[in-house]
């Protein structure tokens, strides 16, 4: 296996969204690796199969990514002692939009990461029999390493 160098994470700004930063932060800290936290905004025209979509979809949509960008700062800022105490070099941050999965993996080639780490859930219900699983979908098909973190898992006891 090669050097891990870069680390990309998946976030979705969800109550999990922190267990899987640090996560991502434990990790790149242990290699030093550089760390990039994206932010995929799904492609509303994913739902015009099945539904009507109004005509100021558009500046939805811009709203949501300003959002978004908002958020990941905030994100980022609230993490920034914990990625300089765990010795990670570098911290990247980008907002996009389009399929989740395919923008996710095409981040990490485009980028040179080394490893992706993300949670395995996010949608659900109606949305994840629709769109399939993000992480299910990253894994199969990721040019790199992909380590998945359950969430809902309780943490095992060390003895």
């Amino acid at each position: 296996m090669h050097e891990i160098k870069t680390i990309v994470t998946p976030i979705d700004f969800s109550e999990n969204a922190p267990k899987i930063a640090e996560a991502a932060i434990h990790v790149a800290g242990k290699f030093k690796a550089t760390l990039h936290f994206i932010f995929v905004v799904q492609d509303f025209e994913d739902y015009t199969g099945f539904m009507d979509l109004p005509a100021n979809m558009m500046n939805l949509k811009q709203e949501i990514f300003e959002s978004a960008e908002m958020q990941m700062h905030s994100f980022i800022d609230e993490r920034s002692g914990k990625c300089e105490a765990a010795g990670i070099p570098e911290v990247q941050s980008k907002v996009m939009t389009g399929d989740i999965a395919e923008q996710i993996m095409s981040y990490a080639k485009n980028n040179g990461c080394d490893m992706i780490i993300m949670g395995t859930h996010g949608y659900k219900g109606l949305e994840r029999i629709i769109f399939g699983s993000v992480a299910d979908k990253v894994v199969k098909n990721a040019c790199c390493p992909v380590l998945t973190i359950n969430p809902y898992q309780e943490e095992c006891e060390k003895k």
